[in-house]
């Protein structure tokens, strides 16, 4: 019986992670799972290189891991308005002033008069470089965990993220899902006919080629629109079974009860001073609202055709994500000087050497996440 070596290359084929088809395909809610971690690792930090770092892995698993479908171009858009909302906070602590003292006065701004009734706000004034450095890491600290939520938007396929939905929250997730697949899809058709116009000499600029362009966007919208209302009609979209009031009651307090522990749960790990309760409050609010949606769903009467399965890279990018998380929140613990520089006096941020490592388990996806097709094309649902 012939067998592989230790260091052979059959060993090293199964340690690589395998070409992405509909079998080994990632679940979706693992994408998600890993980017919230990242989010929370982020709001728990104003240091601009650990963000820095946070967006770097982010940025870097898109680029291993990313398809060519419609909703994955939106983590582009995502970095841009972070962006913008680093240089609105920016302007936004200039003209409206700012809590932070300071000594380093860059520029002073025409200051209006306001009446007595709105004293402690300002609009111009003196600008100083203490308050622009607070707003730019304030900003930075949002922009990150926008493109964070870019992330997961441009790695999980909403479809197939619908499709793992329980069957109470059906009908708002296919809600959803239509909503967020539109705007891709319109910008798909604007290029589409842009691109044909101009291989045939036509303008592609101007208000009579933005109307020209237009109308057969609206006519496409408009019958994909038809399209998907026949699709759900066919499909027994908003048909219920018969659930007694009890259970119904049941399920009502449960999942409302659930969603309340897991936004004040969610809050208290967000909030600088929360992660003592928040962590039991989320779990218990997860637990209370899972049974309120496993019982809800007993009105749903259909079915899952190929459910997707928690696999175990699904499990291992899952756990990256929380990982980082979790060594994050320790980590604001022992070294929160660290994790927020001062900016009064005004020095220069330091990457720390541990809060940095912690960041490193979130590549974990770009080396165990199944890779995309030569073709970039995502896995048929």
């Amino acid at each position: 019986m012939s067998h592989t070596p230790l260091g052979g290359p059959g060993w090293r084929a199964r340690l690589l992670a395998p070409v992405a088809d509909r079998g080994n395909a990632l679940h979706p809610g693992a994408w998600w799972l890993w980017a919230l971690g990242l989010a929370v690792a982020a709001s728990r930090t104003t240091n601009p290189l650990l963000l820095g770092l946070i967006v770097g892995v982010a940025g870097y698993v898109v680029a291993a891991r990313r398809t060519d479908a419609p909703w994955a171009r939106s983590y582009g858009a995502f970095v841009k308005l972070g962006l913008f909302v680093v240089a609105l906070r920016i302007v936004f602590s200039m003209a409206l002033g700012s809590p932070i003292p300071g000594t380093h006065e860059v520029f002073t701004l025409p200051e209006l008069p306001l009446p007595g009734w709105v004293q402690g706000i300002r609009i111009g004034g003196r600008v100083t470089a203490e308050q622009l450095v607070f707003a730019l890491y304030e900003g930075l600290k949002l922009a990150a965990l926008l493109i964070c939520v870019g992330a997961a938007n441009a790695l999980a396929n909403p479809a197939r993220l619908l499709k793992s939905l329980p069957g109470a929250l059906y009908e708002a997730g296919v809600a959803v899902v239509v909503a967020m697949t539109f705007a891709p899809n319109l910008v798909a058709d604007v290029v589409r006919l842009r691109t044909a116009r101009r291989l045939r000499g036509r303008p592609t600029g101007g208000v009579r080629a933005v109307l020209r362009i237009g109308l057969p966007v609206l006519e496409g919208a408009l019958e994909r629109s038809v399209a998907v209302a026949a699709s759900m009609d066919a499909r027994g979209y908003g048909r219920t079974a018969r659930v007694p009031p009890a259970v119904r009651r049941t399920t009502n307090v449960l999942t409302l009860g659930g969603l309340l522990g897991v936004c004040a749960g969610s809050y208290g790990l967000l909030a600088a001073e929360g992660a003592g309760y928040g962590l039991p409050l989320l779990a218990a609010g997860l637990l209370a609202a899972v049974a309120g949606l496993r019982l809800g769903g007993r009105r749903s009467v259909r079915t899952r055709y190929r459910p997707d399965r928690f696999g175990p890279r699904s499990w291992l990018v899952a756990a990256s994500g929380l990982a980082v998380a979790v060594l994050m929140i320790l980590a604001n613990g022992y070294a929160p000087e660290a994790l927020h520089p001062g900016v009064v006096p005004l020095t220069a941020p330091e990457l720390p050497l541990w809060p940095a490592l912690s960041v490193l388990p979130g590549l974990l996806p770009a080396v165990v996440a199944p890779v995309p097709p030569a073709d970039r094309k995502e896995p048929s649902a």
